[in-house]
């Protein structure tokens, strides 16, 4: 039976698709270490295995981020290949990630905000269709702080423009309410009225609010092209998510009501935007104060 990833990842059903392509990824990436090693199953992977695997990890140059998240990958696959008898004992049982300090998310500067919401740069053979459908999709992902698979996913039965609100279906098939700023319910309408039907023509629509030139859904990879052409620095759909959270908590807002509209499950996901406040003020007071 070997590693069975296959049925592994279709045992996953409380994350959503996203995730557990990543999880795919990540436990096929570690199969094929695995081999190099000459370990060709479940059964072969002991404790030392493991931390030699995440030294090479650490070698490699991967961020501290990624591989928490190949630890996370590897401990509900060997938990769940013990419980199908592929293995006898669970060598991810009180494995630590040890590594260097974790990054703090990057939030966008004014100028760059104003670039790609405001004043993008003019977009090659933009014929205003596209134009109409990327300022509603730079507007919801940094007005109400969505992921950018959840944006992808979008469909029209998740949207209430007159209450002003969506509702996502996020990590772990979690609902959530996110409210809508006016000015993306202004986008959005434009998209929906007047550029999504000529984008889509004649061609089969599927539901999802968002679509690319080829009439299907929208992709992550659009979005990132997207972002690409509108800004004049190199910009992650990420770091919008990033700013939305960062934005809320200087201007007041309470972490827990920010961890709910951000659909964080543990607070401590959402606590890392305290940091980057605390930094920023730093940087205020010492660049506006006589003492600073």
């Amino acid at each position: 039976m070997g590693w069975d990833l296959r049925n592994f990842i279709q045992s996953l059903t409380s994350i959503s698709d996203s995730t557990a392509s990543v999880y795919s990824r990540d436990l096929k990436s570690f199969v094929e270490w695995c081999e190099s090693q000459e370990l060709a199953n479940p059964k072969d992977v002991s404790r030392k295995n493991l931390r030699s695997y995440l030294a090479w990890l650490q070698e490699s140059h991967y961020s501290r981020r990624t591989i928490a998240r190949k630890v996370s990958a590897l401990r509900r696959y060997f938990k769940w290949a013990q419980s199908c008898s592929l293995t006898e004992s669970n060598p991810t049982v009180d494995l630590q990630v040890q590594g260097g300090k974790s990054k703090l998310p990057r939030v966008l500067k004014q100028e760059e905000l104003q670039t790609l919401l405001d004043n993008p740069r003019p977009a090659i053979k933009d014929d205003g269709v596209r134009k109409i459908r990327d300022d509603a999709i730079l507007e919801l992902l940094y007005g109400s702080g969505l992921r950018v698979s959840e944006l992808c996913d979008l469909k029209f039965n998740q949207i209430n423009l007159k209450q002003g609100l969506l509702r996502i279906i996020g990590k772990g098939k979690k609902e959530r309410l996110v409210p809508l700023s006016e000015k993306s319910i202004q986008c959005i309408e434009a998209w929906i009225k007047s550029g999504r039907p000529k984008m889509l023509g004649s061609k089969k629509d599927h539901g999802f609010v968002f679509i690319n030139l080829r009439q299907k859904q929208i992709t992550p990879r659009d979005v990132r092209r997207l972002l690409d052409r509108r800004s004049s620095v190199p910009v992650n759909p990420h770091a919008l998510r990033h700013t939305f959270a960062t934005h809320l908590l200087d201007g007041g807002a309470d972490l827990r009501e920010v961890q709910e509209l951000l659909g964080h499950s543990d607070l401590s996901s959402t606590q890392i935007y305290t940091h980057v406040s605390k930094d920023r003020l730093k940087t205020i007071h010492k660049q506006t104060h006589p003492r600073g």
